[in-house]
């Protein structure tokens, strides 16, 4: 199963799906102009990953901001991870300060029945 790797844009963020470390990793902001058009290569290689029979997933997910259709097709791809029958962890990054990204890790923490790792970063990082 071959890679998926997203450049960072203004609008967009960085998305690298790595087959054999089976790991998943979003970072910067997510604006896309359509959010569907932006997420399907997402959802169409979480399908194939979960239908190649991996056993875990490892999800990094490392927004700054994201808006209201790219909260809804994050949480797509988080029901897709939840229903593939490998073991999943997501790690929720957010800034010290930042307690609107907080809370909506928690948000999708109490909907998603995957473990979630909610990590503090002190701006530095």
């Amino acid at each position: 199963m071959e890679d998926l790797i997203i450049e960072r844009t203004d609008k967009t963020p960085f998305v690298e799906f790595l087959a054999l470390d089976c790991k998943l990793t979003l970072s910067g902001r997510s604006i896309p102009e359509n959010s569907i058009q932006f997420y399907q290569p997402l959802l169409d290689w979480t399908e194939s990953f979960c239908a190649s029979g991996a056993e875990s997933l490892e999800i990094h997910i490392k927004l700054e901001y994201f808006n209201t259709s790219s909260s809804k097709c994050l949480m797509d791809l988080l029901n897709r991870i939840e229903q593939c029958s490998c073991t999943a962890q997501v790690y929720w990054y957010y800034e010290t300060e930042d307690e609107d990204m907080l809370e909506a890790g928690e948000d999708y923490a109490a909907i998603i029945q995957i473990p979630f790792v909610l990590v503090e970063m002190d701006g530095h990082t």
